[in-house]
């Protein structure tokens, strides 16, 4: 973990120091035309600059599938040292981790060119309240306490969310070229990590609660960042939107003591009434929406995609069922 860690920190540090040789990519690129236009992409593309990173994506997520497969069907127990298939899957990463600067050092563009600059988002945001219904049991969504969810919608998430954490992590990683503004360097930072997670499944240290709690938080201050270079006074919302559903849901998994719950909950409520009413002075009220926004968002969701589980397993049962009911008779015909 810790050498995937300083992997990181390194391959950070080569995107920012090679920054200049991309100048000529963004000489060309087409002024921003708000909040639904990514800007990092070239305004002509071609047919090599599309394969290039359609190619590497589709072989980097199949790769990664392939792996969680086999460690599913094949390993199925846990270590608390590597697994073959573990070495493997941080190979693959660190393979495509260069291939990308490769590619956007001579191609540039990223699956941006294609997709909407929603779809990147919203997949790492599905991903997070994913966490959140995994974690039901154990850590409760509302303050310790956890919400009514039946265990084998818990089981199918647990089951089946290697598969989606790796396609939304990887074509995340892909969706952007690897540029040096401090928003792109934090994402990729974070990506880095992430992909590193997703690489030492059935170990120990995948189940770590600290270890998996850093892989939550650290969108509150990518966020956070990425809103104050926006320069649109939009940060608080995303500041205290993350640290809201760190009181109501994450701290409460990580054995903390009550007192030190009260600390952090203490600090919130503080830092809120500070930062609305130096920021909107005339009338801090009208923005306190923003304390609520991400944590209504994500909680409702969270609901939403219980229920979807729950109503594909019934499905699945019924027509499993009428199966068993009807069996096909092969054979033995009159």
């Amino acid at each position: 973990m810790w050498l995937g860690v300083g992997f990181a920190f390194v391959f950070t540090a080569i995107i920012y120091i090679a920054s200049p040789s991309l100048d000529g990519f963004r000489a060309i690129l087409l002024p921003d035309q708000g909040a639904s236009w990514y800007y990092w992409k070239l305004p002509e593309p071609t047919v090599i600059t599309r394969l290039s990173v359609w190619g590497m994506y589709l072989a980097h997520q199949f790769a990664l599938w392939g792996l969680i497969w086999y460690a599913q069907t094949r390993v199925r127990k846990y270590s608390s040292g590597l697994h073959p298939v573990n070495i493997a899957a941080l190979a693959v990463n660190a393979l495509f981790v260069v291939l990308h600067f490769i590619q956007t050092h001579v191609w540039y563009d990223g699956l941006a060119q294609d997709v909407s600059i929603f779809s990147s988002q919203g997949a790492v945001i599905v991903m997070l309240i994913w966490i959140m219904l995994m974690e039901n049991n154990r850590r409760g969504v509302f303050a310790g306490k956890p919400l009514p969810i039946g265990k084998r919608v818990v089981q199918f998430a647990r089951k089946y969310h290697g598969y989606f954490f790796a396609w939304a992590i990887i074509y995340t990683f892909w969706y952007h070229p690897m540029e040096t503004t401090p928003g792109h360097l934090m994402g990729f930072f974070y990506t880095f990590l992430l992909l590193l997670q997703g690489s030492l499944f059935l170990t120990r240290i995948h189940v770590n609660k600290w270890w998996m709690f850093m892989q939550e938080i650290i969108v509150l201050a990518h966020g956070t960042i990425v809103a104050i270079i926006q320069g649109n006074n939009m940060w608080p919302m995303f500041f205290f939107g993350f640290f809201g559903i760190f009181i109501i849901t994450q701290m409460h998994g990580l054995g903390l003591s009550r007192r030190v719950r009260w600390l952090f909950f203490g600090g919130y409520v503080a830092g809120a009434l500070i930062v609305f009413s130096q920021i909107y002075t005339n009338r801090p009220f009208d923005k306190i929406w923003q304390l609520a926004a991400i944590p209504a968002i994500d909680y409702l969701a969270l609901v939403v995609m219980a229920l979807l589980f729950a109503i594909g397993i019934w499905v699945y049962d019924r027509l499993r069922g009428k199966q068993n009911a009807n069996p096909v008779s092969v054979g033995g015909g009159d």
